[in-house]
């Protein structure tokens, strides 16, 4: 049995929840341009954005 260690991902921290969340393999090719950390923060982001305009 293979053991993966995720012991040197790189994280980022979410501009919303404030939580820093790691590296996944489906951000591989876009990291440099992922910002939340999740799909529900995207959208609390985005409308609290749209708010303040």
């Amino acid at each position: 049995m293979v053991v993966h260690k995720k012991l040197n991902l790189p994280e980022k921290t979410c501009p919303v929840c404030d939580r820093p969340f790691a590296w996944r393999k489906k951000w591989a090719r876009d990291w440099e341009n992922v910002i939340y950390c999740s799909e529900r923060c995207r959208r609390t982001g985005k409308a609290s954005q749209a708010g303040a305009l």
